[in-house]
């Protein structure tokens, strides 16, 4: 990217709390990134507890394993992901965006089977997050397939990262959380990408996606960065995003409902 682009792209994930970043992932890569994230949905890349189900407030239907696969540090299982240009990429967008002093806090992967056709709930990513002082932080939301409204592509509210954390909740299974938000809230933007590209938000900004209601697939994987020195304060707090530990709550004590 030339330094142009990169400043218009900082200035608009500033002023929004998100901002599309154009392609991380060639089209000669993307075999690579999909055969892995296949060998991971099918088992023969094993993920044990770090394997759950985003949707599992929603009844599974048709046999499914999962409404809404998640894997979290698919680089942690299967370690030569670090070394693909994916986290290299990703990396320099990050920095570009929220300082030089940023890091790979953790990654994941979300995947919607073909009419599943169940939303990831709206929340900010921050209400799971401890209390931090410095509150920089940015997730970079890669597209594997083509993303869409009708696949789960995400959707954004605009300027939501500069308002207080919404008061989250436990969804009905109390297996993740959730906060009151809709597409009709003022700045709600459907963000669709091509395969390859991607798309940056802020931890403070209200996001969610539809269900999957199409014949394809939709998997996208997730890298989220942060300054080194937060990394350092939540593991010296045990938080470390299901690396260790398995904790699918609102911790964020400014997401707490009264």
């Amino acid at each position: 990217m030339t330094t142009q682009v990169l400043t218009d792209l900082a200035q608009k994930f500033t002023t929004d709390g998100f901002a599309t970043v154009g392609e991380l992932v060639s089209p000669g890569e993307l075999a690579v990134y999909r055969d892995i994230y296949d060998r991971f949905l099918s088992g023969a890349i094993e993920a044990g507890d770090k394997r759950s189900d985003l949707g599992s407030h929603v009844p599974r239907k048709n046999g499914i394993r999962e409404n809404i696969t998640q894997i979290m540090w698919p680089s942690a299982l299967h370690p030569p992901l670090r070394e693909l240009p994916l986290h290299h990429k990703a990396l320099a967008v990050a920095r570009e965006l929220i300082g030089a002093d940023a890091e790979l806090d953790f990654d994941m992967m979300i995947h919607k089977d073909p009419h599943t056709a169940v939303p990831t709930p709206w929340h900010q990513d921050a209400a799971y997050w401890i209390d931090m002082p410095d509150h920089r932080a940015v997730s970079i939301w890669v597209a594997l397939d083509d993303a869409d409204v009708d696949n789960g592509c995400m959707w954004y509210v605009r300027g939501s990262h500069e308002q207080p954390l919404r008061p989250h909740r436990p969804t009905s299974d109390g297996k993740n959380i959730e906060c009151d938000c809709s597409e009709d809230e003022p700045g709600a933007t459907a963000v669709p990408l091509r395969a390859g590209e991607a798309v940056a938000h802020s931890g403070f900004t209200l996001h969610y996606s539809r269900g999957n209601t199409t014949d394809g697939t939709r998997r996208a994987y997730i890298l989220n960065y942060r300054p080194a020195a937060m990394i350092r304060h939540e593991r010296a707090q045990g938080a470390d995003h299901g690396l260790n530990e398995n904790v699918r709550q609102v911790r964020n004590s400014d997401a707490v409902e009264d």
